[in-house]
């Protein structure tokens, strides 16, 4: 049986963590949003990835089996990412300039789909230095909507709105400076396929579409947001050992789940819960979703 302070303490870092984005300066970049399940490694440790978190240079994102990830940035770009992604935050940093806000990164997609994009009120009062490797290729982003995709077969990068610089190896770099333009890179075994040229082409608003939802968060299908008021009861047990043990099973497959204490003065239990959804439905959507990992099915509640 765990003591009743590990439990403590399990709480307290977790809350430590989730909190971290709200204390001093405002984080360069932090997570809104999350389809899990989903990790973060920093320092050779690696947790769940939660609403709230602020990341690090040098940090790496995991995504798993139908997960979805929103980051935003201080300037107030987004970075989604789809499932099975592999992620990092090379390098991460704001200045101001000019009495504007630059975001200065070197973010690498190893797997996976991301967007990239800038809402109209940011292009402003903000300026980018972003460059994404895609395996085997670098896109160089100076402009404000970008998605890419790094496949078995080939690296993706189709520019929305803007202008990127995209360059395979020691190749010139090609620009793309037309909305819905993208390039395809072909690969072998992880190394560029140098057998097979680079193609250039202009996607319809039917493959951005299919593209899109790759990336995006839909409704329903129970996504934790940073401010969300309802959370999944998962188990709840005079024993915080036994309310622990659920939850440590959940983090391992990637669900940010905390001990919480419960009850009154009269009754004191120990609930294993997952924090910040938005809605019912989006509780009730998650509640489903791990009922196949702790074998019942979580509670839905304020």
């Amino acid at each position: 049986m765990y003591p009743v302070s590990r439990a403590r303490i399990f709480v307290a870092g977790l809350l430590a963590s989730l909190a971290a984005a709200g204390a001093g300066a405002a984080p360069t970049a932090v997570v809104e949003g999350v389809q899990m399940p989903a990790w973060v490694e920093r320092g050779g440790a690696r947790q769940p990835l939660a609403p709230g978190m602020e990341l690090k240079a040098g940090d790496r994102i995991t995504t798993g089996a139908n997960s979805r990830i929103l980051m935003r940035m201080a300037e107030g770009s987004q970075v989604k990412l789809g499932e099975g992604a592999i992620f990092s935050l090379e390098s991460l940093g704001q200045r101001q300039e000019n009495r504007q806000t630059m975001l200065s990164a070197v973010f690498d997609l190893a797997r996976g789909a991301f967007r990239f994009t800038t809402d109209a009120s940011a292009r402003l009062a903000s300026r980018r230095e972003v460059d994404i490797r895609i395996s085997t290729v670098t896109a160089g982003i100076r402009g404000t909507d970008l998605w890419g995709k790094s496949a078995g077969d080939r690296d993706i990068v189709c520019l929305i709105d803007g202008r990127v610089a995209v360059q395979r190896e020691a190749e010139p770099p090609v620009n793309l400076d037309q909305p819905m333009q993208f390039y395809i890179a072909p690969k072998a075994n992880g190394r560029p396929d140098t057998s097979r040229t680079v193609q250039l082409a202009t996607v319809s608003d039917e493959q951005l579409g299919q593209w899109a939802t790759e990336t995006d968060i839909a409704p329903g299908q129970g996504a934790a947001r940073r401010g969300g008021t309802w959370k999944v009861v998962v188990a709840a047990s005079d024993d915080p050992g036994a309310a622990l043990a659920v939850a440590e099973k959940l983090r391992a497959e990637g669900y940010a789940t905390g001990v919480f204490p419960a009850g009154n003065a009269n009754r004191r239990v120990y609930e294993a819960r997952i924090e910040g959804l938005p809605s019912r439905a989006e509780a009730d959507a998650l509640a489903g979703r791990i009922e196949p990992v702790t074998g019942t099915r979580g509670r839905a509640t304020r």
